[in-house]
């Protein structure tokens, strides 16, 4: 008997989860959430999932009790005899520590990957993770989406002269790449020197810059110094505009103020996680048709290689 498909969410990620249950054609399963007067968290599914394809959507973005849900979430359904159990994670918490940068540190993106299949993720689904070689920390398979499926119309949709596409930091050259060769735009790499964690020291740039509308592309958006810094310089060195597109908002600290203060014409992010508070310059395009097709396609073991653009 074929499983039939079942879409949940933890708390942080309700609203983007209704989107997408509501794209697919299904109403969100229903969970109930409970808390402990401790602050201890009790999740449970008020429905039968047994022998079904269950769906989890919850990004990992801080606090660390969103992690905690998902994989509360992900072994109520293992011990709920789900057939299938697919974590959706739209942002993965954690992915900054894909390795060993200094001694005497934890990799935590390797150890997240290892509590989710631990907790009983059969698969898991994410957008745009921090480096691409963390999918090499799973032993399940892991569908790995791109957020350039729709920020790349929207670029096109504002048809910009002399457009020129930017990196905002030697490792970001590649997703820069990519955007570049789609649109048949100039590439700019930025080369920052930080004096410590959040804090740049010093910035520079290589290509052509004077008279261009520069599109500055990112993984994620944390306190806004280093986008800010380089939009700033850009302008400074004869930029017709500046752009930033981010598919994770995370935006801590002052990275509100930072935007707001800054040169940037717009931020344009993604709803995998949700903003704290609204701004003009920031635009929100919502992941949740690309998400629901693909879990489509998981669902019925069609190819998902057409969503990509990589």
């Amino acid at each position: 008997m074929e499983s039939e498909v079942r879409i949940f969410s933890g708390i942080a990620s309700e609203n983007l989860a209704q989107r997408i249950a509501k794209s697919y054609g299904q109403p969100l399963g229903k969970v109930a959430h409970y808390r402990f007067s401790d602050g201890e968290l009790q999740a449970s599914y008020e429905e039968s999932i047994r022998g079904q394809s269950v769906f989890v959507i919850q990004s990992t973005m801080p606090p660390a009790d969103n992690l905690m849900e998902m994989l509360l979430l992900i072994d109520a359904a293992k011990r709920a005899s789900a057939r299938h159990i697919v974590a959706v994670l739209p942002y993965f918490g954690y992915a900054r520590q894909d390795r060993k940068d200094q001694p005497r540190v934890a990799i935590g993106a390797k150890l997240v990957a290892d509590m989710l299949a631990v907790a009983g993720a059969t698969r898991v689904m994410t957008m745009d993770l921090h480096a691409d070689q963390i999918q090499g920390f799973f032993n399940v398979p892991v569908d790995h989406l791109y957020a350039s499926t729709i920020f790349l119309p929207y670029i096109q949709a504002l048809n910009l002269p002399n457009l020129t596409i930017a990196a905002p930091d030697m490792g970001g050259s590649k997703r820069a790449n990519t955007y570049a060769k789609h649109l048949k735009a100039d590439i700019v790499i930025c080369y920052k020197q930080r004096a410590k964690a959040n804090v740049i020291e010093s910035m520079t740039a290589i290509g052509e810059i004077e008279g261009r509308n520069i599109v500055l592309v990112d993984d994620l958006v944390d306190t806004g110094g280093t986008l800010c810094k380089a939009a700033d310089m850009m302008m400074e060195r004869g930029a017709l505009s500046v752009r930033a597109i981010c598919t994770h908002p995370v935006l801590s600290g002052k990275a509100y103020e930072n935007i707001e203060n800054s040169k940037l014409a717009e931020l344009i992010v993604t709803d995998t996680i949700p903003l704290k508070q609204e701004s003009k310059k920031i635009k929100v395009i919502s992941v949740a048709d690309l998400f629901a097709k693909v879990i489509k396609s998981v669902h019925t073991y069609e190819s998902i290689s057409s969503n990509f653009i990589q």
